[in-house]
């Protein structure tokens, strides 16, 4: 039995779970309030409270398994306006909702998916932009969760983006492009959502307008963010590779830039966006890639969401604040279970005395406390909001700041660059100056060396003036010892010691310039030792020491000229010197005046290059939109001829029009062929859309050739069986139903990269086969063999070719055995020009073969080569007569040419068949010109092997006619022994065979 003690401990157990459950069920009303009030078909902007309670109820439970409970039952497929909120409020959940909101939302990719593709099939505004709104959202779901180190609301710094990207420059290129297709949503949203806006009558002051225009707050501070990360992934990829590599990214940034600038130009202006959001300027020019520095002028774009300062109305009594912290004190939960405690004693024991409690008082005073207490936490979460979105300003603000302190600091680091490779310029002038200084003292030097040597060499030529004298005055004194001599021995030998002496002694003073005179006075010195007395000899050493003297004298005259010499290249030296330094300074202040005049205009071409390029993109965009009007014009007018053409089909005029199979089916090969070409332009538009020159001239082609086959089958069907007459003539309404939706998706930028002429293709080979069919069986009777006749008889003209080269060959051998002299040089001749001419026929016939493959396979279309035959059975039938020929002719040719080899035929019948080949050669030409193109390659060889075959040909002839001559010249008759009927004969001979030559040379 349980005591009363006992009582309140369970009471309070019931209590907590009764508390959580009720909590519980307090949340979901309240999330299904928010969600039903937020998104609903009224055409009016989702509230902020509503999406805000939204929100907090993902942090609360910690992702968005409540929110999508609900939404999932909303009927999104009955209305686009509902289906636009619903995009509207998840995408507010997956920028600010809690981080686990993405994964519960992935798990809902598929439903999204289903939603975009119902409403962009259906033919409606809002369809249309929850279709991009849907493609959108999954594309941001599809990078979050591959990229996870990006927070949905893209709030990453430079760090984490760098980290993201990592070091291997595939992952950068990847990130970049995914980067790009999701800039791509974002801003194809925001175009579709302005275009709207100024073709109907809603603006941004109604609540039509505000309903359409409220999502782009997100799609602007989501752009923001991918705008900057475009650029930093851009440039560090201009870091690693060519920029030829990357200029298809450029391409694509310039357009992005150019649409996000227009749009945040067109936001900017709206007065709805003026009051909820701060939209950044972009630059007026995007950031050039190819020059690193630039980076440092890139300043990241801020978004700025203003505080909202004005209280929220209550729409409801229901719409009570949801607490956004888990307030739960010990005191107020006793207080509160205390009275609940008591209430189940009383009904479980009955109140004390059946009265009234002053309990009942304290219950009553403790709820108004606690509303007090709920009103005070309410105002405590709005100043908080409040704190926290001015905190948020502070902090973009203060990024803003710091980017711009980043952008300082990288501009002063370039200027910092520009200075140092300034001061290394200025070292380097200095360090050319030291060198031009170091020069000019080495001069200096170099000139007083040679001012010192020239002081030197004046002092030595004294000296030799002064040893010259000395040595003159000695010279007269020996003279004078010598006439002593002659008178006796003992003066003799005096002027002998007293002459060795006065050479010892100039032997020693002399230098090394004196090694003649040392020369001459050891000879005088040996020839006083040997003949004192030879007086002769002595006067030659007198004259030799004249010489010397004379010696001395000019080297003194040569020293005097090498000393004016010197003066003068020290003066030269000198002023060269001087006008260097007056060039070094013209120079210096030249290359100051060209450093500022190149600085102004290296500013001038820049601003010049700015323009042109801004020019360029306009005139290119402008030829873009031209080329696609044109295309546009070109596919209306097809559309209206294949529509005439289909129209023809039901009109009773038409029906009395016949047509033959024949004739059907050249215009259906050629229809297909048209559409090769159609297919061709098509591929090459989408490569470069500046030029629809080639896709115009094929959809001109293609719409008449169409139109043709279509009116052509009709016609056809007239008088088929009724069978072929119906599959006919819905083959025909398939090809203008495939043609025009072809056209229409031409027509669409949208669509124009899927347009596919494929389907065309089928039903116009359909017809192709319609009208084989209903073509009469008798002119298949001789398919199989016209188609092998045509290769047989190619085949045995080669064959015979190569057979009458052979036997020319062993003609040639057997003369050279049996003939010598002037017969056999005559002989070679011929048969020389015949091989080469059976060369020349055999080059032409390959030639021949050649464009005859290339005629069937560009004009058989889906035929066979045996049908094409059949089909073009008189040109086939001219092959064939003119192969015949040409073989013929090369068989008579080498049985005429072995004739005359042995004397047993004319000259003149080889030359008829050269003529004869010729012709034959001439026929194959003409029949293989009939059907071939005129720009054909193998046309141009065909004609050029023609040519020369006529020219082996006339070789053939000259050779003939010069041997003739030879032989004539040779074999000079001897009338002696011959009679007078002898004589007549050959001469009528001889006439005769000059009479056929003239005839056939003619």
């Amino acid at each position: 039995m349980n005591t009363i003690r006992q009582v309140p401990s369970r009471v309070k157990s019931r209590r907590t779970e009764t508390n959580l459950g009720a909590e519980r069920e307090h949340f979901d009303k309240q999330q299904l309030s928010s969600i039903s009030k937020a998104i609903n078909a009224t055409e009016t902007p989702v509230k902020e409270k509503h999406a805000r309670r939204i929100i907090l109820g993902t942090h609360r439970e910690k992702g968005a398994y409540t929110f999508w409970s609900y939404a999932l039952g909303l009927p999104l497929a009955s209305s686009s306006i509902l289906s636009w909120k619903f995009c509207h409020v998840l995408h507010k959940v997956l920028r600010d909702g809690h981080h686990n909101s993405l994964q519960d939302c992935m798990r809902h990719h598929s439903t999204l998916i289903e939603i975009g593709t119902l409403w962009g099939n259906l033919h409606d505004k809002y369809g249309q932009l929850v279709a991009l709104y849907a493609k959108l959202l999954c594309t941001k779901m599809e990078f979050h969760v591959k990229h996870a180190e990006i927070r949905p609301n893209l709030e990453a710094t430079d760090e984490v983006l760098e980290r993201t990207a990592g070091t291997d420059i595939n992952n950068v290129f990847q990130l970049t492009v995914e980067v790009f297709d999701y800039m791509d949503t974002e801003l194809r949203l925001a175009e579709t959502v302005i275009r709207q806006l100024n073709t109907s009558i809603a603006i941004s002051t109604l609540t039509s307008g505000q309903c359409r225009l409220a999502p782009l707050i997100q799609v602007i501070q989501d752009c923001s963010h991918l705008y900057h990360f475009t650029v930093k992934l851009l440039f560090k990829l201009h870091a690693c590779l060519p920029a030829d590599t990357l200029q298809g990214h450029r391409d694509r940034f310039h357009d992005q830039f150019h649409s996000l600038k227009s749009f945040f130009n067109k936001a900017r202006d709206m007065l709805y966006f003026k009051r909820l959001i701060q939209i950044p300027k972009l630059p007026d020019s995007p950031p050039n890639f190819l020059h690193a520095a630039s980076l440092a002028k890139h300043v990241k774009p801020v978004v700025v969401i203003p505080d909202e300062d004005e209280p929220e109305q209550q729409d409801d009594d229901d719409d009570d604040p949801e607490p956004l912290i888990e307030v739960s004190e010990v005191t107020t939960s006793s207080v509160q279970a205390q009275p609940q405690q008591f209430d189940i004693f009383d009904q479980t024991f009955g109140p004390p005395n059946g009265g009234f409690d002053d309990r009942d008082l304290q219950i009553d005073s403790l709820k108004r406390d606690l509303e007090m207490l709920r009103a005070e936490l309410e105002r405590v979460k709005a100043e908080a909001q409040r704190y926290i979105t001015q905190l948020k300003s502070q902090i973009n603000s203060l990024e803003a700041e710091l980017e711009e302190q980043r952008a300082q600091k990288q501009r002063a680091l370039v200027e910092n660059e520009q200075l140092r490779m300034e001061l290394e310029a200025t070292r380097r002038r200095n360090a050319e100056h030291e060198n031009v200084q170091a020069t000019f003292s080495e001069a200096e030097k170099r000139a007083q060396a040679t001012e010192q040597r020239y002081n030197k060499l004046k002092e030595k030529h004294t000296e030799l003036v002064s040893s010259h004298a000395e040595l003159l005055r000695k010279s007269a004194d020996t003279v004078k010892m010598l006439s002593a001599t002659q008178q006796t021995q003992e003066e003799v030998e005096r002027t002998k010691q007293q002459l060795s002496f006065e050479v010892d002694r100039i032997k020693q003073e002399a230098d090394m310039r004196m090694e003649e005179q040392k020369f001459e006075l050891e000879k005088l010195r040996r020839d006083l030792e040997e003949k004192m007395a030879e007086v002769t000899r002595m006067k030659a050493n007198l004259q030799s020491n004249e010489k010397v003297g004379e010696q001395l004298n000019s080297s003194v005259t040569a020293l005097q000229a090498e000393k004016e010499r010197l003066m003068r290249s020290v003066s030269e030296k000198e002023a060269e010197l001087s006008s260097l330094r007056q060039a070094a300074q013209a120079q210096q202040s030249s290359l100051q005046q060209e450093r500022e005049r190149s600085s102004r205009e290296m500013g001038d071409l820049q601003g010049k290059l700015q323009e042109k390029v801004s020019r360029e993109e306009q005139l290119k965009q402008k030829l873009l939109e031209e080329q696609f009007v044109l295309l546009q014009g070109t596919v209306t007018e097809a559309e209206n001829i294949i529509q005439d053409a289909v129209a023809k089909l039901d009109d009773p005029l038409h029906v009395r029009c016949t047509s033959s199979p024949d004739y059907l089916i050249s215009r259906a090969e050629a229809t297909l062929g048209s559409i090769d070409k159609v297919k061709k332009g098509h591929t090459d538009f989408l490569t470069n859309m500046a030029d629809a020159g080639g896709l115009v001239r094929a959809l001109t082609q293609f719409s008449h050739l169409a139109a043709d086959t279509i009116i052509n089958g009709s016609a056809t069907a007239h008088m088929a069986p009724t069978d072929h007459a119906d599959r006919l003539t819905e083959n025909c309404r398939g090809c203008a139903t495939q043609s025009l939706q072809f056209l229409k998706d031409l027509k669409a930028k949208a669509t124009v990269q899927r347009a596919d002429p494929a389907s065309i293709r089928i039903v116009v080979q359909k017809i192709l086969h319609l009208g084989q069919e209903l073509r009469p069986k008798g002119m298949d009777v001789r398919q199989d063999e016209l188609g092998d006749l045509v290769d047989k008889e190619m085949a045995s003209t080669s064959a015979a070719i190569e057979e009458a080269v052979r036997r020319i060959d062993e003609m040639m051998n057997q003369a050279r055995k049996d003939t010598s002299g002037v017969k056999l040089e005559v002989n070679e001749r011929i048969l020389n020009s015949c091989t080469d001419l059976m060369k020349a026929i055999r080059l032409l016939v390959l030639a021949s073969t050649d464009l005859q493959k290339e005629i069937v396979e560009s004009g058989r279309g889906a035929a066979t080569i045996k049908e094409f035959y059949a089909r073009n059975s008189r040109w086939t039938e001219g092959l064939i007569s003119a192969s015949k020929a040409v073989g013929w002719g090369a068989t008579q040719m080498v049985e005429s040419a072995d004739k005359v080899v042995l004397h047993t035929g004319k000259y003149e019948e080889l030359i008829v068949c050269s003529h004869e080949i010729a012709a034959s050669t001439a026929q194959l030409v003409a029949a293989s010109k009939v059907k071939a193109d005129r720009n054909s390659k193998k046309l141009t060889t065909l004609q050029q092997a023609s040519r020369h075959v006529n020219e082996m040909a006339a070789n053939v002839v000259g050779s003939t006619k010069t041997g003739l001559e030879h032989l004539e010249d040779k074999d000079t008759m001897d009338f002696s022994g011959m009679s007078l009927i002898k004589l007549r004969k050959e001469e009528m001979e001889s006439q005769a065979s000059v009479r056929i030559g003239k005839s056939v040379g003619e």
